[in-house]
């Protein structure tokens, strides 16, 4: 039968509304039963399991939105277009950002409610922290859950040398973000956001960003826009007054850190890992980093032919995500 642990998760995740959650440790209740000679139970489980998921999916439309179409023409190649399906469930943050971005989340969904006292919802965000904290998986929840498009501008194509263009491109885009509301994310924001007057400055960036800050603050379209940097310390103060929130990530402290562990490691065997020991070596590693140790730890036990997975096994895969730091 499934551990106290097994049943309390399948219960939060339940109540929660995390189907990958509950999917997992229902998973994680099958193999156990096949380990200990239940065969029958578990193949059941598992056809349950398979069964829900394909129901679930057929209740998803299989086009996207008609209004969010591929970029054409002088668009093309500044715009990438996605459709995501992560929803804030799946996210480990900190109370506070989650908090934040729930705020978010339901001043969009009443806006019209908003807008009968002549008030607008936060659409203009400014994400900040290191890599692997969840900005650009931040985005994508906040498309899933508020069912837009995610367009991600493209800096690379976007960026050129010659006078003029690139400034000229981004007037594209934000007239795109105003005929085609969706969520726009500007990653590595401070490639073009960065200081006026710093040693590297070059005059295009200068017009580029003079630019930008004309574009987001005339923007009146209903779209989000978001801006990411691992460099806040880059970007030029008059930015910050453009957006409407500024959300600083962090690294996952010790009970996230376990609650990312448990999510990766649902289908494993990880009852007796000494939790305390395990979170204070993951300590000031990111969320993505601490979800490849966990893999990492994973793909050795399978090779091996394990479904547990040791403290030590654990131990080794963190340690070796600290030593590349």
């Amino acid at each position: 039968m499934a551990t106290a642990e097994q049943l309390k998760a399948l219960l939060k995740s339940h109540t929660d509304r995390d189907d990958q959650r509950f999917y997992s440790v229902a998973l994680q209740v099958a193999a156990r039963e096949a380990r200990q000679g239940h065969n029958k139970l578990a193949s059941e489980i598992k056809e349950l399991v398979e069964r829900s998921q394909k129901s679930c999916a057929s209740r998803v439309p299989a086009k996207p939105t008609p209004f969010a179409q591929q970029p054409k023409g002088d668009l093309s190649g500044l715009l990438e277009l996605t459709h995501p399906s992560i929803r804030i469930n799946e996210l480990v943050l900190s109370d506070e950002i989650r908090g934040r971005l729930d705020q978010v989340i339901v001043e969009q969904r009443q806006k019209e409610k908003l807008a009968q006292f002549d008030l607008n919802p936060r659409r203009k965000l400014l994400f900040t922290g290191s890599p692997g904290t969840g900005k650009t998986m931040s985005a994508a929840v906040l498309a899933t859950e508020l069912k837009l498009p995610l367009y991600t501008i493209v800096l690379d194509n976007l960026i050129t040398r010659f006078m003029g263009e690139t400034a000229a491109k981004l007037r594209l885009v934000f007239d795109h973000i105003k005929q085609t509301r969706a969520v726009y994310l500007f990653d590595e924001f401070d490639a073009i956001g960065s200081q006026r007057g710093a040693q590297n400055d070059v005059g295009e960036i200068r017009r580029v960003l003079n630019s930008f800050l004309l574009f987001v603050e005339q923007d009146a379209s209903e779209s989000i826009i978001l801006a990411a940097t691992n460099h806040p310390e880059l970007l030029d103060r008059a930015l910050y007054r453009r957006f409407d929130d500024i959300i600083r990530f962090v690294n996952p402290g010790r009970v996230q850190i376990r609650t990312i562990m448990e999510n990766r490691l649902a289908a494993f065997e990880i009852q007796n890992v000494d939790w305390p020991a395990i979170t204070t070596v993951a300590e000031g590693l990111s969320a993505a980093d601490i979800t490849r140790a966990c893999e990492d730890a994973a793909k050795e036990a399978v090779l091996h032919h394990e479904t547990h997975i040791s403290p030590e096994l654990l131990l080794k895969a963190l340690e070796r995500r600290k030593a590349t730091k």
